[in-house]
């Protein structure tokens, strides 16, 4: 077996350079980076330290593929001697990207494993997403820091990277034409969003259309559904009055009655409310 066709974990394992990654990450590349194996490909890597990991990346992917690190060490420009592109400046800062990217152009996958802060791992996103080709993506390691407070990163936070990752999901709903806010940057250009153990994977993708459509079957013989999700109770309720008493009109007083207690109304909303609070209580301890 030749050292490229070798698993990622075995390739990081043989790096001449030193890196520390998790061990459950490895898996998860496998299986987001498998279709580029064999492309020439642009991949940016943030945080690279001593360079053990774009050695792994050279060594899996593609041996044309154009492998570029990002570092706040200036120590870091000894790897250029190794082939690598190094780029030199803080994550966080906007014209550091406006830079970056007039120099090196689109590329295909964007890794982000920085310095896992809430500000250096959105800025880093925003200012990036246009610059990423079709079918390609960002991946962010260390999404756990988004749960803690230590070493810094002051979380759990409204304004921390996972709960801008909700906005995103807000932002791709805007395609369906039943929602109604305008689409932008994100709904235009993200097709999907995968969450791992403490990995967060961005899809950009070139089958995105502006609004989504209605697709239909039988056209010709369409069939129109009674609406059970609010009426269910109710019809149910009506059914059995008339097996146990006959006919109702819907002008008497009692259909009114059973309609008012029956139908979805306050009470099956609160019912519900405290159905929910349930799960969602029992699932953050």
């Amino acid at each position: 077996m030749s050292f490229k066709k070798k698993r990622l974990l075995e390739n990081f394992k043989n790096s001449p350079r030193y890196s520390v990654k998790w061990s459950n990450y490895f898996d998860i590349y496998e299986e987001v980076f498998k279709k580029y194996q064999d492309k020439e490909i642009v991949l940016v890597e943030i945080g690279v330290g001593d360079g053990g990991s774009l050695h792994m990346w050279r060594n899996y992917f593609n041996k044309n593929c154009r492998i570029i690190g990002i570092e706040m060490n200036p120590d870091a420009k000894k790897l250029e001697k190794d082939g690598f592109e190094i780029f030199i400046g803080d994550q966080s800062k906007k014209d550091f990207w406006e830079n970056f990217y007039k120099k090196v152009g689109k590329i295909d996958i964007l890794l982000d494993d920085g310095g896992h802060r809430n500000i250096q791992q959105i800025t880093s996103l925003v200012e990036s997403i246009s610059h990423i080709n079709e079918g390609g993506m960002i991946v962010v390691e260390d999404t756990h820091t988004s749960y803690m407070k230590k070493l810094g990163f002051g979380n759990p936070s409204k304004y921390s990277f996972i709960n801008f990752c909700n906005v995103l999901i807000e932002n791709i709903h805007r395609r369906n034409p039943m929602t109604p806010k305008d689409n932008n940057i994100f709904s235009d250009k993200i097709y999907s969003l995968c969450f791992y153990d403490s990995i967060a994977v961005i899809n950009v993708s070139p089958l995105i259309k502006k609004k989504s459509e209605w697709a239909t079957s039988r056209e010709d013989n369409p069939v129109f559904f009674v609406d059970f999700r609010n009426r269910g109770y109710f019809l149910k309720t009506i059914n059995l009055y008339k097996k146990l008493f006959g006919e109702l009109k819907e002008d008497t007083l009692i259909f009114k009655i059973l309609r008012k207690i029956f139908h979805r109304n306050l009470f099956f909303y609160i019912h519900e409310k405290l159905k929910l609070r349930k799960y969602f209580n029992n699932f953050k301890k």
